[in-house]
């Protein structure tokens, strides 16, 4: 059998839908993705052959149809390994995002996310390695820092700052000081 035949096609470039003024996730699907300096690949099927998404400087509010966008657009969307919507208007971190298993990259910085256990959501991301999060109105919550790094301890960066030993430290303290253990419910009937 030949080799070549075998393999998983080569990712291309990332799709980039960056400063299109989209409203929202479905009208990704009426647009042209820029082009960049590396070209864009399509499989036979005229999908895109990439593991990276641009929806960055957008006018988004929420993710509704983000999924059912991912499959009409990309040929293969669970191995989606970079999402930038940093720079648009979103208030909560979409429950979508956790299905892409394999993100090791969520930029999300600038946006307007009020609640930092929206972050919680993040915690099924297991090869999640780099979060931007700076310029939400989470950013002064006290704990900030502390809290992410106690959610998702596997963080190599976050806010474009590289994750320290001591950041892991201080973070383990902070969730001994600062976090509830979560107790298994129990029936009545036990």
């Amino acid at each position: 059998m030949d080799r070549r035949l075998s393999n998983p096609p080569v990712p291309g470039a990332p799709v980039d839908f960056s400063f299109k003024c989209i409203n929202s996730v479905e009208d990704v699907l009426l647009e042209e993705p820029r082009l960049g300096v590396r070209p864009l690949k399509r499989c036979e099927n005229g999908k895109l052959l990439s593991q990276a998404l641009r929806l960055n400087n957008n006018t988004l509010t929420d993710l509704k149809g983000f999924g059912e966008t991912a499959e009409k657009l990309l040929s293969d969307p669970p191995q989606l390994r970079w999402i930038d919507l940093s720079f648009n208007d979103l208030s909560t971190i979409d429950s979508v995002l956790p299905k892409y298993r394999n993100l090791s990259v969520l930029n999300l910085h600038s946006n307007s996310i009020r609640q930092l256990s929206q972050v919680d959501k993040l915690a099924a991301l297991p090869n999640l390695k780099s979060l931007t999060l700076h310029g939400n109105p989470i950013e002064g919550e006290r704990g900030y820092r502390c809290y992410i790094l106690s959610v998702l301890p596997q963080l190599k960066t976050l806010d474009f700052s590289a994750v320290t030993k001591q950041d892991r430290v201080t973070a383990d303290v902070w969730r001994r000081m600062n976090m509830k253990p979560r107790r298994l419910r129990r029936n009545k009937d036990e």
